[in-house]
């Protein structure tokens, strides 16, 4: 314990003397104020959004000190705005972000800038903006719906706990590899073993690389291959050889002359297209179908689950969406009595009058944002609208999970869940500053699968919703996060389920 607090308080010296260095050789210049140091957020790695949201309250911008670079923090509208947007091109991913990511994520959208970024990004536009990809995956969103509403009729019948986060994160799982690589997982109905150990690993990894960030002793431990560097390898050699298998799949597939006209679909998913124009690089393959799971599996699975959350701990909001759902579809279709049937004619027209639905799900993504924090690097010395400077090398973050809990921006019922606050008056939802809501990005790197994301959200919600009650199977526990990529409810969330 003496020799840990040793070294400790010589690195805290280091840094002590590093800060006085930099502010000497820019004494001119106006730096934010310090909040705390790299090992402050280590120390609260298990709660660090709290520990940063308790700081943003105090400093709205701050920084933490580490060894080697400033670290900013920033939950004020105005500087999101300018990194994201107004001065986008001097505020990237860079390649400290891409070196912590790059194990992982390799070169999809998600870690790199420039040609790579622009060449993904385009092919997605197209893809999200098709009515094909609308109308398909409509489809298969309402197909696994259905199937979903059947796992918890049988859990009702057997009175059984289901820990509906795992549920969900199946059925996002089965259904971003159907709309983006053609494949049917079926990991939902437990058919298929590999895709939940790749699902698992994947998760894992997720966790375990983040730490990146605040153990400034991974790299050694990489080159060890110990510890969590270790645990961290072996999961992405899991994950590996799930995705090469599809790859491998998928290339054999198109090789082949399509009899079937039904199945042209095949041909236009996301791989299959990337494969037209990259060609047959299987690596390059491998980092964008891994940037498309963490986006459209996670993001909408951890969505749906905290939802679920606040519904039991509202359950009149709650019972007032269910009575919303039933209002908007038609009588023919409220009154189908077989749940596949009732799945698929959920149609655009009937979600699109539930607003109150989509202000639940947004108020749930504003205290609980998918993505809680972003990271992007300063690539040439620069002032923030706040006046403070930031220097070339330094890391700005915003933090959506901080910014959907303060006063200044949301009022001071801020941390109170109130889907009535994206309602004009006359009900119907009314869109706010994407800079103060950060949930989806902004800017050029807007997230291309918004409406893709509420679509499945809208269905899946409207299916579950009108047949079944929830309720928590303990309302005394604490419920908390993982702290990993997105935002997991660490452990699960187990439910009771009844139905209506």
């Amino acid at each position: 314990m003496y020799i840990t607090a040793t070294i400790i308080s010589l690195i805290l010296f280091c840094v002590f003397i590093l800060h006085f260095l930099t502010k000497k050789l820019h004494g001119k210049k106006r730096y934010h104020p310090i909040g705390g140091t790299v090992f402050n957020l280590l120390i609260n790695f298990h709660r660090v959004h709290h520990y940063m949201t308790d700081l943003a309250g105090k400093y709205k911008t701050y920084r933490l000190s580490s060894p080697f670079k400033n670290r900013i923090f920033t939950s004020d509208p105005a500087n999101v705005e300018y990194i994201l947007k107004t001065n986008f091109e001097n505020y990237g991913k860079g390649g400290y972000n891409y070196y912590i990511l790059k194990d992982l994520l390799g070169d999809g959208i998600f870690t790199v800038d420039g040609d790579k970024w622009r060449e993904q990004r385009k092919l997605s536009s197209h893809d999200f903006s098709t009515r094909v990809l609308r109308d398909f995956s409509s489809v298969v969103f309402r197909k696994n719906a259905a199937k979903f509403a059947h796992i918890l009729t049988e859990a009702v019948k057997s009175n059984k706990l289901v820990d509906i986060q795992d549920l969900f994160m199946k059925a996002s799982l089965d259904s971003i590899f159907r709309v983006a690589f053609g494949v049917e997982l079926d990991s939902m109905c437990g058919s298929n073993e590999q895709g939940k150990k790749f699902s698992d690993a994947f998760d894992d990894a997720s966790a375990l690389i983040l730490r990146r960030y605040v153990d400034i002793l991974w790299k050694i431990k990489r080159s060890l291959n110990i510890g969590t560097e270790a645990k961290l390898k072996e999961n992405i050699t899991t994950v590996d050889v799930f995705i090469y298998k599809l790859i491998q799949r998928k290339t054999e597939e198109m090789s082949k002359p399509e009899a079937d006209l039904s199945l042209q679909w095949k041909k236009e998913d996301l791989l299959s297209r990337f494969l037209k124009i990259t060609g047959t690089d299987p690596k390059y393959l491998r980092d964008i179908i891994l940037n498309f799971i963490i986006a459209g599996k996670d993001t909408t699975a951890t969505t749906l689950s905290w939802f679920i959350y606040v519904l039991c701990k509202y359950p009149h909001v709650q019972e007032k969406i269910a009575q919303e759902i039933k209002e908007s579809v038609t009588h023919e279709k409220e009154n189908a009595t077989d749940v596949t049937d009732f799945a698929s004619n959920v149609s655009e027209d009937a979600l699109e009058k539930m607003q109150y639905l989509h202000a639940a799900l947004t108020e749930t993504l504003r205290l609980y944002p998918a993505v809680p924090a972003d990271t992007k690097l300063c690539f040439s010395d620069d002032t923030l609208p706040d006046g403070f400077s930031v220097n070339k090398g330094d890391t700005v973050s915003y933090l959506p999970y901080a910014m959907g809990r303060m006063k200044l921006i949301w009022g001071d019922d801020a941390e109170e869940y109130e889907p009535e606050r994206w309602l004009d008056r006359d009900g119907f939802f009314r869109h706010e500053n994407p800079f103060k809501f950060t949930a989806f990005q902004a800017g050029p790197r807007i997230c291309l699968g918004k409406e893709f994301a509420y679509r499945q959200m809208k269905i899946f919600s409207a299916v579950l919703l009108h047949y079944f009650v929830f309720k928590l199977s303990d309302d005394k526990k604490a419920i908390n996060y993982r702290t990993m990529i997105n935002l997991h409810i660490d452990g699960g969330l187990h439910v009771r389920v009844f139905r209506r």
